[in-house]
């Protein structure tokens, strides 16, 4: 949300504007105030006890994303810290049994989720999803989030799961297809999973896009569009020997970031700067 020269807003379906791309991020804020603008004046004043007349001084921003993913732009200044995913761990979770069993009985399946986004018709993607399995033999463990995906009996090469930490499942995947958030675009590429990313809205599109130029999955699929055979074929993309390394390299960058850690450190020192 901070202007750049380096690409246009990610709230935007463009991948350049050319000498536009500031003045597009200008236009999506002044959207985002409309939108939100009141809640967030509201908030500050009830939590932070800041209003128009009296606005609290600004120590900087803090951008929640791993730089090996999208690098900090040339023209952002240190008052901006790009510093890493911050990631909630869940060491101690174990899959149920059922789980547990699938996971054992063949090679890694592919894992499909697309968050809590609404569907319009999870019963056909539900089925789409299946065919497609059927047609590259692969497996999958469906996650029905917030209802993009239909609930159904686990028979066979599919698994519905309700819900399971992204840390420990997504190790146990081979590919991952999803809405292109930017919590599970960071949470597959993590793991070193190969990524087709099937935006909804927003800024999927634009993680969407950034996973196929960093060559760690193939160009994001529209929803309008999708059909078996295309799953499939997206699918079969996904073994490609060399977007696997590729996502495998971006794992072992983003486990170095040092994510919350920078973030704390940042606000400490921006914060004491301005008292």
């Amino acid at each position: 949300m901070t202007p750049t020269q380096a690409f246009p807003s990610p709230l935007l379906p463009f991948l350049s504007l050319g000498p536009f791309n500031r003045l597009s991020h200008t236009f999506a804020l002044k959207a985002v105030d409309l939108l939100f603008g009141r809640d967030l004046k509201a908030w500050r004043e009830r939590a932070l006890g800041t209003s128009a007349d009296r606005p609290a001084p600004r120590a900087g921003t803090i951008y929640a994303y791993s730089p090996a993913i999208l690098p900090k732009p040339y023209d952002w200044g240190p008052d901006i810290l790009v510093s890493g995913n911050w990631f909630l761990n869940e060491p101690d979770w174990t899959p149920d049994p059922a789980l547990a069993r699938f996971l054992d009985d063949g090679p890694p399946p592919v894992y499909f989720g697309f968050g809590s986004m609404p569907g319009l018709n999870p019963e056909a993607v539900t089925e789409m999803i299946i065919q497609a399995l059927s047609m590259t033999g692969d497996r999958g463990v469906l996650a029905r989030g917030g209802g993009a995906i239909s609930t159904g009996r686990a028979e066979g090469p599919v698994f519905f799961l309700d819900s399971a930490p992204h840390d420990r499942l997504l190790p146990e995947m081979s590919a991952i297809v999803h809405h292109g958030g930017a919590g599970t675009t960071a949470a597959g590429l993590r793991a070193g999973l190969p990524t087709q990313i099937i935006p909804f809205f927003g800024d999927q599109p634009f993680w969407g896009r950034r996973v196929a130029e960093l060559g760690a999955g193939p160009p994001p699929l529209k929803r309008a569009n999708l059909t078996a055979e295309t799953l499939a074929k997206a699918l079969t993309a996904l073994e490609d020997s060399k977007m696997r390394r590729r996502a495998q390299s971006l794992s072992d960058a983003i486990k170095t970031d040092p994510g919350a850690d920078a973030a704390v450190d940042f606000l400490e020192r921006r914060v004491a700067s301005t008292r």
